[in-house]
């Protein structure tokens, strides 16, 4: 069942790649998309079960914070449908 919703905001496309790549590498997660809003700052998101969304925004934040710029992570463990 994929009831968590985690988001990683990056300044910058590499980040937010490198970020995607290691959280559906990481854990069990579906990536869902990725927003752009101005500014040059990427909103990647993925859904999955709250621990494993938990596990990939570690890892993607890691990732992002490697090659880029990282500005905010966030798991919503049970998001309204």
């Amino acid at each position: 069942m994929e009831n968590a919703l985690g988001m990683i905001e990056t300044k910058g496309l590499v980040g937010a790649i490198e970020a995607a790549d290691a959280m559906v590498k990481a854990a069990n997660v579906r990536l869902i998309g990725k927003e752009t809003i101005g500014g040059g700052y990427v909103t990647v998101m993925v859904r999955g079960d709250v621990g494993a969304v938990k596990a990939a925004t570690d890892a993607g934040a890691a990732a992002a914070g490697r090659v880029g710029e990282l500005k905010s992570v966030h798991v919503i463990p049970r998001p309204h449908s």
